[in-house]
């Protein structure tokens, strides 16, 4: 039985696991983006953010 076979029968063959099939792989695909663009802006950005520079105006404790 090859791959798609597979996947038709277990998957989209029926509306209720299509659909959910969809939400889940939108939410994963959210998440990864979401990871990936946060990482790639600090990387850009690395020594101007906050984060970077918070102990030169932070009062020493």
């Amino acid at each position: 039985m090859s791959l798609v076979a597979k996947l038709y029968n277990n998957v989209l063959r029926r509306s209720s696991t299509y659909a959910l099939a969809i939400v889940t792989g939108a939410f994963f695909f959210e998440r990864g983006f979401d990871m990936a663009t946060e990482h790639l802006y600090s990387e850009i950005n690395k020594g101007k953010l906050w984060k970077d520079i918070k102990h030169n105006y932070a009062p020493a404790e």
